[in-house]
């Protein structure tokens, strides 16, 4: 029940006796208040060191589009290179012989990957034998990729007494490994365990909780980690040096010396004729659109969808 004040109006007495019905007070902040021109100034402060750290990176797109893409045709995409000092030419055996050798490699690490970030985020993870090999695969993410050349070279290359496709993808394995099975491991923990416990409740082992529940939900963040793994191999030349040297033929034979776009950009580069050197822009440039292709897709399986 409301009571008129003496001298008050009727609005004024509605308002006063229902508070849910008062105007909103005013929210809006001058620009000149202190609180809101110190949240604009490190707003635009950090806005400035945002553009200066992508500077390296698109004056290295505008240097690879501008010396490289000159050459980007079918013919320099399909094409081999040219040998000594001939023009023309194109960089086609190398781009299949990095696709070979990151296949290869993506098939060796994926499944283990996997299986290793099941075995520590869901099987064991407070084990003993689960803290050594999380310890084993942060190490190898550290790990120099030229040591791992070095590696596959005397363990198989010398075995098999040549160069090989097959040398080069499992010595890109051997880095792609540890970033698949740590990220399958923190997407596997990050499931709800409610989502589990409903899934126990309703009566189901533990391989189909982990198999149709667990491993389904964790899919986008094992998919990124896998692309990111892709994407960081198809990169690598150190550990191509010594597994998978290069060749200026089709690959005919897994076991042969194999051309990927890292080590001819390493040759190219260093020679003294024009021809060589715009196919090693270009080359660059395939590999950088390579790589984003990879990173692209990392990034469409890795956002939520809500």
């Amino acid at each position: 029940m409301s009571v008129m004040l003496p001298g008050a109006s009727g609005a004024d007495a509605f308002s006063s006796a229902d508070p849910a019905m008062a105007p909103a007070p005013d929210m809006t902040r001058s620009f000149l208040e202190r609180r809101s021109l110190t949240n604009h100034s490190l707003t635009l402060f950090l806005w400035l060191l945002a553009l200066l750290a992508a500077v390296p990176l698109f004056s290295v797109l505008y240097m690879l589009i501008s010396r490289g893409g000159a050459r980007l045709d079918w013919a320099t995409l399909t094409e081999l290179p040219p040998a000594g000092f001939m023009t023309g030419g194109g960089i086609g055996n190398a781009i299949v012989g990095t696709l070979v050798m990151v296949g290869i490699a993506a098939a060796i690490s994926i499944p283990f990957g996997v299986l290793g970030g099941m075995f520590l985020g869901l099987v064991a993870p407070d084990s003993r034998v689960a803290a050594a090999a999380r310890f084993v695969a942060k190490v190898l993410t550290g790990f120099p990729s030229i040591l791992a050349g070095v590696f596959v070279f005397g363990f198989l290359v010398l075995s098999m007494g040549t160069y090989s496709a097959i040398a080069g993808g499992v010595a890109l394995a051997v880095g792609m490994l540890p970033t698949v099975m740590l990220t399958s491991e923190q997407a596997l923990r990050m499931v709800p365990q409610r989502m589990k416990d409903a899934a126990v409740g309703m009566g189901c082992t533990p391989f189909q909780v982990a198999w149709k529940v667990t491993l389904p939900t964790a899919l986008p963040g094992v998919m990124t980690g896998i692309m990111l793994a892709i994407a960081g191999a198809s990169g690598e030349s150190a550990p191509l040096l010594f597994t998978a040297l290069f060749s200026s033929f089709w690959l005919e034979s897994l076991v042969e010396p194999t051309a990927s776009l890292s080590i001819l950009i390493y040759n190219f580069s260093g020679m003294p004729f024009p021809n060589q050197i715009q196919l090693a822009w270009t080359a660059s440039l395939v590999l950088v659109l390579i790589v984003l292709v990879f990173n692209v897709i990392s990034r469409m399986f890795g956002t939520p969808k809500l």
